[in-house]
């Protein structure tokens, strides 16, 4: 059953405040100048790394100058928002779940996704209610999410319990740098006016080897760490060694 904003409880999986400010500019998610401006640029170097995990984390064959190199694999995005990954995902070929706790949020990537005619399984619950019916996907992505969570190793431990045998689970995030703190918080919300001030609680970000540390230790195989990396001039985002800003993180459950 959906679940309604107002009776959100706090817990360690999920910070009400943070469901709130969402909902708050639900309407946004898909104009591109907007507040969300900044995951709509980085859209395309996101999907590609997504895309080749995707593949070879899995071992796909799919055709040569196949579009939907997904096809038929069955994807869960936890905090999809209004669907900025699950669309491209859907593209793809694969059947898409995405699960956010906002109402506003789920109706404007519902809306969304109807005028594309675009089949995805939209749902305003959270992880621990897809979790208790023991449903498993191949692979579970959590982008730009586990910086708004309360208890990370908590929420995450819902997240990879949803992930078949072999699956994968893909994340992204922050890194806890100064360099994170100037670029993400001072320059993104307070001078280029980016996304709303207070997007983002700095001591919330966790380092890649934390996030490793925990991914590890509940049962799961870290893979490959890349980072991505902002060109002001070329107003692009493209993959990089560097993840002391924003970096991906996958991990393999064992079979």
């Amino acid at each position: 059953m959906p679940t309604s904003n107002a009776t959100l409880d706090q817990s360690p999986t999920l910070d009400h405040s943070e469901v709130e400010r969402f909902s708050r500019i639900a309407a946004e998610w898909w104009d591109p100048n907007g507040n969300f401006r900044p995951l709509h640029k980085l859209g395309p170097a996101r999907m590609g790394y997504m895309r080749d995990t995707i593949i070879n984390g899995l071992k796909l064959t799919p055709p040569v100058g196949a579009l939907r190199v997904l096809d038929g694999l069955k994807i869960l995005d936890i905090g999809c928002g209004g669907g900025l990954v699950a669309e491209p995902l859907a593209r793809l070929g694969a059947h898409v779940t995405g699960i956010d706790p906002s109402l506003e949020t789920i109706a404007a990537a519902s809306t969304h996704a109807a005028a594309q005619d675009l089949s995805i399984d939209y749902r305003a619950i959270r992880a621990e209610d897809i979790a208790a019916t023991g449903k498993t996907y191949d692979v579970v992505t959590c982008l730009e999410v586990v910086e708004h969570v309360p208890d990370v190793r908590a929420f995450l431990t819902i997240a990879a319990s949803l992930v078949r045998p072999g699956g994968l689970l893909l994340l992204s995030t922050l890194n806890r740098t100064m360099k994170s703190y100037a670029l993400a918080i001072i320059g993104a919300e307070y001078v280029l006016r980016w996304v709303p001030v207070g997007t983002h609680q700095w001591q919330r970000f966790i380092t890649p080897d934390e996030l490793e540390k925990i991914v590890t230790g509940i049962g799961l195989i870290a893979e490959s760490s890349r980072g991505l990396v902002f060109n002001p001039l070329a107003d692009t985002w493209s993959l990089s060694g560097d993840t002391d800003v924003n970096y991906f993180l996958s991990a393999r459950k064992p079979h």
